[in-house]
This record gives C-alpha cells, sequence and structure tokens, in this order.
C-alpha cells in the first residue's frame, strides 16, 4: 500500500480489481481547501483512458508489473509463444493481448512482454521493425515522381501503404505505433 503522494508517471495501480498505469499527474495545493492528486490514468488491459482525483494522503494499492525481454518463437493456434531470454522459461499469451502487435511480429524477433502475478498483460513492441513486402501491384512509369502511394502486404500479413516506387521483396522499416511507412532498408 501507498499513498496518492507516492504517485509517479509509470505507476501501476489496482483500483476495484484492474489495474491501472499513471500516465500523467499533478500535485494540487489550492489556497483553501486540502490538497490533491489530480492524475491521467489507462487501463492496462482495455487501454481506456479516464481522469480520477485522489485526496492527499489517500492510501492506494499498487501493482507490480514485471517488464521483461522475451523472444517471440513461434504462433500456437490462436496463442503467441514466448521465451525469457535470461531464463529460457516459455510462455504462451493470448492473442486478445498480443493484439495489434502480431501485424509486426516475426518469429525471433525481442519484444518487451509485461505481466503482473505471472499474468501477462501486454506486449511492447520495438519503435520500428524491418519487414520484407511480400506482394504489392507494379508501379506504373511516370508514376516514380508523383509522391502517390499503393497498399503493399508485408510478411507477417500486415497491409501498409507505401510509395509507388517499390516493388516485392524490397525490405522496409514500418512504425509498429501507426503501421506508417518510415523508408527502404538496403541490405
Amino acid at each position: 500500500m501507498a499513498t496518492s503522494n507516492d504517485i509517479k508517471n509509470g505507476t501501476v495501480l489496482r483500483i476495484d480489481g484492474q489495474l491501472w498505469s499513471i500516465i500523467e499527474f499533478q500535485h494540487v495545493k489550492p489556497g483553501k481547501g486540502g490538497a490533491f492528486v489530480r492524475t491521467k490514468m489507462k487501463n492496462v488491459l482495455s487501454g481506456k483512458v479516464v481522469d480520477k482525483t485522489f485526496n492527499a494522503g489517500t492510501k492506494v494499492e499498487t501493482a507490480n508489473v514485471d517488464r521483461r525481454d522475451f523472444q517471440y518463437l513461434y504462433m500456437d493456434g490462436e496463442d503467441f509463444v514466448f521465451m525469457d531470454t535470461g531464463t529460457y522459461d516459455q510462455i504462451t499469451v493470448p492473442a486478445a493481448t498480443v493484439g495489434d502487435a502480431k501485424d509486426y511480429m516475426l518469429e525471433g524477433m525481442n519484444i518487451m512482454v509485461a505481466s503482473n502475478e505471472g499474468q501477462p498483460l501486454y506486449v511492447e513492441l520495438p519503435p520500428s521493425v524491418v519487414l520484407e513486402i511480400t506482394y504489392t501491384e507494379p508501379g506504373l512509369q511516370g508514376d516514380r515522381s508523383t509522391g502517390g502511394t499503393k497498399a503493399a502486404t508485408l510478411e507477417t500479413g500486415a497491409e501498409i501503404q507505401v510509395p509507388l516506387f517499390l516493388e516485392q521483396g524490397t525490405k522496409v522499416k514500418v512504425d509498429t505505433r501507426d503501421g506508417s511507412y518510415l523508408g527502404r532498408v538496403n541490405d
């Protein structure tokens, strides 16, 4: 147990059986009345963001979130299997927990997995990954200088928008936060 005065960015609280991560906080000491802590919290599982105010000194329950490096091994039915790079223990993470991160994961890739009491909460990808284009329509002659885009399918099955001049087999850098094209990668 901690008090509302111990709240910092990144602190994970357990409120009504759910885990909430502090995104922003502000200690407020008005001239009249008692001090309080204004927070913006994100639900660890659903991603919902809410504002909550705590009176100064209020007891809050903190949760221990363990963030470790894991290596993505393979997909087992609907679940994903990861290996702890330190202990070589394997864990199975449900597809719902992995979410959209699956669009940018390749076997053998290192990924951060956050867990609480052995229960995986979410996976955190690096900011960008390098993936190969497995299918895209050929660019037309004369389209190379216009700056337009076309759809391309990546080796993970995800579809992104790329410049017209890119061809099948090209490796590209992709932003994992929004799926945007960052550039071509030369081997």
